[in-house]
């Protein structure tokens, strides 16, 4: 492994265990020594990578992002648009232990949000790249011929803030919301503008 590689694979690290770190503590309680000693780092490594826990926490919310959607992306050609649209809708969801816990980052990223003038700004800089997500979707299946021709920066929103609502009832447990209503409801309330069947896409 060349040192380029190793300084890569330790960067990785660290975002990682920032990542478990703050969803597990909340991003006020964290201390860049409780990283490092999660991520098998010295403080001092940490530092270099990272001056500061704001700069630490703008890049492990960028990673955790990131993530999910090279995932995703990864042989979206070859299905059906409806199917990747309805892939998306899943993982801007609570759906598993990894998302639940890009839910909590997110979730530390709003509370900040209020207060902090620069996770604002990184909050709605992340917010504009799901839009894009969503809408390349949606393009792709109006270009095909799958969808209805519509508006996709406001069907792009529209679906963004179903997720962000049903996803918040998910996280809180709520008994009534189950993941099968909200995808459900999701994609009921989006269909008729995409001109497509009603029922959530087998994925």
């Amino acid at each position: 492994m060349t040192k380029t590689e190793r300084t890569l694979e330790t960067r990785e690290r660290i975002l990682s265990a920032a990542c478990e770190v703050i969803a597990d503590v909340g991003f006020e309680k964290i201390r860049m020594r409780m990283v490092a000693e999660h991520a098998g780092v010295s403080t001092a490594l940490l530092h270099y990578h990272f001056e500061t826990r704001e700069k630490l926490f703008a890049e492990a919310m960028t990673h955790s992002f990131e993530q999910t959607g090279t995932d995703l992306d990864s042989g979206a050609d070859s299905v059906p648009a409806s199917v990747t649209l309805a892939r998306i809708v899943r993982s801007l969801l609570p759906t598993d232990p990894e998302l639940r816990q890009d839910w909590k980052l997110w979730q530390e990223l709003w509370v900040r949000s209020l207060r902090d003038e620069a996770a604002q700004g990184l909050a709605i800089d992340l917010y504009g790249q799901l839009h894009t997500w969503v809408g390349w979707a949606l393009e792709r299946g109006i270009d095909s011929g799958e969808f209805a021709d519509c508006d996709v920066a406001a069907t792009s929103t529209l679906t963004l803030a179903l997720c962000d609502g049903f996803g918040i009832r998910l996280m809180l447990n709520d008994p009534r919301v189950t993941l099968d209503t909200a995808q459900a409801t999701i994609w009921q309330t989006i269909a008729p503008v995409l001109g497509t069947p009603s029922g959530f896409p087998a994925l």
